[in-house]
């Protein structure tokens, strides 16, 4: 299993890069009220079949070659329920996929959220040509970064190029520890 929530965020949305999706939506919630930490994933790539769908949490399927098994989804999943939350996955062919995870916040068996500004960093920077649209919220606070805005202030300056990756950098953790006060989820 992987140690931290953001690494499956981080599989998931691979996974939405390689289905060719154009956009990939990453929603992260904290409710502290309900005792809910929730995911969602949603892109616009190729979509899965509804035999795809119904195999994608068998870590013996995957539609990879270099590999035989496909162990993210189905740690994703487990991770979630074993807090006593809930997965779910919805796909269409030719219009994409929309992975829920939700976690009981307080379980003893949630495993911590990670470093979110890293992995969408990382998600950013590696796949110049995908846009990314990510919302972080903590109780009533929240921020929100479209890489489709990005583009039109930098009128073609890449996503990747090194001061822009730094900016990029700057904003997530600046806007994390202003919306989660700095706490460690």
């Amino acid at each position: 299993m992987m140690p931290e929530i953001s690494l499956n965020i981080l599989d998931v949305a691979e996974n939405s890069t390689r289905a060719g999706a154009s956009l990939v939506s990453i929603s992260v919630q904290i409710d502290t009220a309900n005792d809910r930490l929730s995911v969602r994933i949603q892109d616009d790539g190729c979509g899965m079949t509804a035999e795809q769908i119904a195999q994608v949490t068998d870590p013996f399927f995957t539609t990879r070659k270099t590999r035989k098994v496909g162990l993210g989804v189905p740690f994703f999943k487990s991770a979630a329920e074993l807090t006593g939350g809930s997965f779910s996955i919805a796909s269409t062919v030719g219009v994409g996929t929309c992975v829920t995870a939700v976690f009981v916040l307080s379980s003893i068996d949630r495993m911590p959220l990670g470093d979110m500004t890293a992995t969408m960093h990382s998600l950013i920077v590696y796949h110049p040509e995908t846009d990314f649209l990510y919302t972080y919220q903590y109780d009533e606070r929240s921020f929100t970064l479209d890489t489709r805005e990005f583009r039109q202030i930098l009128e073609g300056l890449p996503l990747d190029t090194p001061e822009v990756s730094q900016y990029i950098r700057e904003y997530l953790m600046e806007n994390k520890a202003e919306t989660d006060n700095g706490r460690l989820i």
